[in-house]
């Protein structure tokens, strides 16, 4: 059935037949689509003077894009980057409608070609082994949201799990026994399991004991009882941030969020000798070559290529064997 040029119905349509019935689109992914459209609405009242349901395609033509975007950066104070997935959302909306509105298809591959804007990469901030153990010593073990912003850090640092991974987990996801691990289904909805280190395992073990909790439990709790929510596990993060830096000078110029946590389980991973395909399945990315910025952002991976070139003042000459039993005690 032809779907009627009236834009809030095709848009209706986008969520309803192309997201959660063609698509099964994920509510993450939903609701990212769900606030672009609320800015783009709102933008658009306030610029042509027009209620959301008055709108029409021809309303949303390139300039008014573009003029939308411009708005994200230099009034909302948007990174490139938030532009960019925001951009990425209406673009989805116009493939849609491209089907049904071929009388638009002028306006709509104008808006489909609009370029995503380039942005300068950052390197990745992590935090080094003593940085982490820190982090790890300042929650209070002698109360009950100590114990569990412990376990919860812990958890953290050693799996790289996303945080949204972290606050959606449920006892029936962790097995303490032979094979310890942990079990989650991430971005793009890929499951995975995570192997957990002994002393790890040990400590979600107690933590399971104190709570004396369920299978569909949630791991790690609010004080009300429910899951604790990402803004909950921020506020710790940062609560335990402020104190850690009185301790180690060198967290004190660091912005620290959990996915920094996330980048340290890579990066001890990486300096651990850990091949790059491992850790990409690791943490969940969908392509091996993600990992590459861990190699980028670490100053002691470039030191070791270092030490591995010939200075430019010596000289070459050829190789000679050492000495059969010099050879033997080198590589004991």
């Amino acid at each position: 059935m032809k779907i009627s040029a009236n834009f809030s119905r095709l848009l209706e349509a986008f969520f309803t037949d192309r997201l959660m019935r063609q698509r099964d689109a994920s509510p993450h992914t939903i609701a990212t689509y769900r606030d672009t459209f609320c800015l783009l609405l709102r933008f658009a009242q306030q610029r042509l003077k027009k209620t959301p349901s008055a709108l029409t395609l021809a309303d949303l033509d390139a300039p008014f894009v573009g003029a939308f975007l411009d708005h994200l950066e230099n009034d909302r104070r948007n990174t490139a980057r938030s532009r960019n997935c925001r951009l990425a959302a209406v673009r989805s909306f116009f493939q849609y409608a491209a089907l049904h509105e071929p009388d638009h298809s002028a306006l709509i591959q104008r808006v489909l070609a609009m370029p995503s804007k380039r942005y300068d990469r950052t390197e990745v901030e992590f935090l080094t082994r003593p940085e982490s153990d820190a982090l790890l010593a300042v929650p209070d073990l002698s109360t009950w949201a100590g114990r569990r912003d412990r376990t919860l850090l812990l958890l953290a640092v050693q799996t790289g799990l996303r945080v949204s991974e972290l606050v959606g987990l449920r006892w029936e996801d962790i097995v303490l026994s032979n094979g310890a691990h942990v079990h989650c289904r991430g971005k793009g909805r890929k499951e995975r399991c995570t192997p957990l280190r002994k002393d790890v395992a040990r400590e979600l073990g107690n933590w399971f004991r104190e709570l004396d909790a369920q299978p569909l439990d949630p791991v790690f709790p609010s004080m009300r009882g429910g899951p604790l929510g990402p803004d909950g596990v921020e506020h710790l993060l940062a609560k335990h941030l402020s104190t850690a830096r009185k301790r180690c000078s060198s967290l004190q110029g660091k912005r620290v969020s959990p996915h920094v946590l996330r980048h340290s389980a890579a990066m001890e991973l990486l300096l651990a000798g850990v091949d790059h395909a491992v850790i990409a399945l690791w943490l969940g990315h969908e392509r091996p070559d993600t990992t590459q910025i861990y190699i980028h952002a670490n100053l002691a991976l470039k030191e070791q290529a270092l030490a591995r070139t010939t200075p430019s003042n010596v000289r070459p000459s050829r190789y000679r064997p050492d000495d059969e039993l010099l050879s033997f005690l080198k590589n004991l």
